[in-house]
């Protein structure tokens, strides 16, 4: 009976610890932004969102810009890098709501 109760709790552990992730987050502050050169707008009611930094593999790679369609009665708020601490966060862009 002890060999079983051993056997489900070590089985409990392993599953439990297969579903964790580390991440590791930056400690320096990403590089400058690269220019860009900005595609053909794909029509009126587009806007640039402008290349960022993102942290893949214990390092910063180079995310490029792109084309979105606008949203109507919002405004996009860009991402940024933001420190908290010792480390170096993304803060995502979003679609804020405008205000009249």
């Amino acid at each position: 009976m002890k060999k079983i109760a051993w056997l489900a709790l070590l089985s409990f552990v392993c599953v439990m610890l297969a579903g964790c992730v580390v991440t590791v987050r930056p400690t320096l502050p990403p590089p400058p932004l690269k220019k860009e050169v900005r595609i053909v707008k794909p029509g009126p009611d587009y806007i640039w969102i402008s290349g960022h930094w993102r942290w893949v593999g214990g390092k910063y790679a180079w995310v490029k810009g792109h084309w979105i369609k606008e949203r109507r009665g919002k405004m996009w708020i860009p991402g940024h890098w933001e420190k908290r601490g010792r480390h170096w966060v993304w803060v995502k862009g979003h679609w804020r709501r405008k205000r009249l």
